[in-house]
């Protein structure tokens, strides 16, 4: 059985389309179904339903889930066996964070790292999805709550602190009430964040005139004078012309968690680039 047949039943799998599971391989769609049906001739069963929702898995292919799963976990866990002897201060890592995060805060903190060490190339992916570490969809994971997985080697990193921002030419907002604010918050899939209930329960009558889940973006429309929003400290505090409103109490903190696959815990580079960025960002 050729392993890279069972890595193109996976994406199919998780991504339920052709179009998906091409795009997370590297591959083309036309590829990627030639690749798929010659894997249901030699099994002799069909391992999908194709419909107009996309491919669901038949009962067939259900049981060769499992299997393929395994096999993956292994394959996978190989590689990173072979990546934890590493003992050379160069080649890839992959950093998963925040949009935001990643480049206000951890994109100057690599560049320092990468006058030490030039050899290194650091792949930072920025967005809101959750990688999978154990797949080595990142290498090192920085983000706002603790990770479950009982394979990951995790700490907390730091504490983010967050305030109210408007322009300076807006009129600032009432405690308790709010009537007449405008406010910048995020969209309805972040509804349940703290700044969110946090901006809900002091400002009750202000009326949002934009939601998204980018800071940045946010940023940008506070800026512009469109509204209030909830940002960290590190954005704030550095956007030209936004000052802080003072409610009498501030927005919940959020604290950052930083994680990697027990596997790579000696792999140099890894271990290089996390010290140095707890040196630089670390809360006691």
């Amino acid at each position: 059985m050729d392993w890279d047949d069972v890595k193109v039943f996976l994406a199919i799998a998780r991504a339920r389309s052709l179009g998906g599971a091409a795009k997370a391989l590297g591959q083309t769609q036309p590829t990627m179904g030639r690749r798929l049906r010659a894997f249901e001739e030699q099994l002799g069963v069909a391992l999908f339903q194709r419909s107009a929702d996309g491919f669901a898995l038949t009962d067939e292919g259900a049981l060769v889930l499992g299997h393929a799963e395994r096999m993956e976990e292994e394959a996978l866990g190989f590689g990173r066996a072979l990546a934890g002897q590493e003992t050379e201060l160069e080649g890839l890592l992959r950093v998963s964070a925040s949009d935001w995060f990643g480049l206000h805060v951890l994109a100057p903190v690599f560049a320092r790292f990468q006058e030490k060490h030039p050899r290194v190339c650091i792949e930072l992916i920025t967005e809101s999805r959750l990688l999978n570490l154990a797949r080595r969809e990142a290498d090192l994971v920085f983000r706002i709550r603790p990770f479950e997985e009982t394979d990951v080697v995790q700490r907390r990193l730091m504490t983010v602190d967050y305030a109210l921002y408007g322009a300076a030419q807006l009129a600032p907002p009432l405690a308790g009430d709010g009537s007449g604010t405008p406010l910048v918050t995020m969209d309805a899939t972040f509804g349940s964040m703290p700044d969110v209930r946090w901006l809900q329960r002091l400002l009750p009558k202000a009326h949002v005139v934009l939601r998204s889940n980018n800071r940045d973006v946010q940023t940008a429309m506070c800026v512009a004078g469109r509204g209030w929003a909830v940002l960290p400290v590190q954005l704030g505090d550095k956007a030209p012309g936004l000052v802080r409103a003072d409610l009498g109490e501030s927005p919940p903190g959020r604290d950052v968690w930083v994680g990697y696959h027990q596997d790579l815990r000696r792999l140099v580079r890894l271990r290089r680039l996390l010290a140095f960025t707890v040196d630089a960002l670390a809360a006691p």
